[in-house]
């Protein structure tokens, strides 16, 4: 079985997740703020949530299909919340999913692992496209993935469902050849 690599950055180490942190993804999945601004978290979070979410990891990495990291701050290993890709073989793409905790906000973690995840994307899994969404109501989402490289595309007005209301769902994407020429 395909083992999931540790990708460290500056400040920060991308690893997969072990049941000791769950904890820690109950206690920082289960604030309102998280949940309100990403599609698949729920809120209240069940109580044994975090555990059974990440029982799923290894079967999507067997599958080579699905690629879960904790997202750690180098300086003191706190878990601060997860990132992803979701790969379509068939496309050769992937979708990124990403939160953080309420207090690992506006300081540049998300930017930093989102960039990390495409370099591995691209250079490792030998993607040609990577994209993300972003709730419209959440502006901050849309800056990590521009400032990550990726270019706006769009929005899907009415798109999803999310707690009982339809939400416009922003689009933005990375090619390879995008990714390329930024690293020139």
């Amino acid at each position: 079985m395909e083992q999931l690599p540790e990708l460290i950055t500056e400040r920060l180490v991308l690893r997969g997740f072990q049941l000791s942190d769950a904890p820690v993804v109950q206690a920082l999945a289960g604030a309102y703020e998280v949940a309100h601004t990403t599609l698949n978290i729920p809120h209240p979070y069940p109580e044994i949530g975090a555990e059974e979410w990440i029982s799923t990891h290894a079967g999507g990495m067997e599958r080579g299909t699905s690629f879960s990291f904790a997202v750690v701050r180098r300086e003191d290993d706190a878990v601060m919340g997860a990132i992803g890709l979701h790969i379509e073989t068939r496309h050769n793409k992937a979708e990124t999913g990403y939160w953080l905790g309420v207090p690992y906000w506006g300081q540049g973690y998300a930017t930093e692992a989102l960039r990390r995840i495409i370099a591995w994307g691209f250079e490792e899994r030998g993607l040609n496209r990577i994209y993300a969404g972003y709730f419209v109501r959440n502006p901050a989402s849309r800056r990590v993935q521009e400032k990550s490289g990726m270019q706006f595309e769009g929005i899907r007005r009415g798109d999803l469902l999310k707690d009982g209301m339809y939400e416009d769902h922003g689009m933005c994407a990375i090619t390879r050849q995008d990714y390329v020429s930024l690293q020139k």
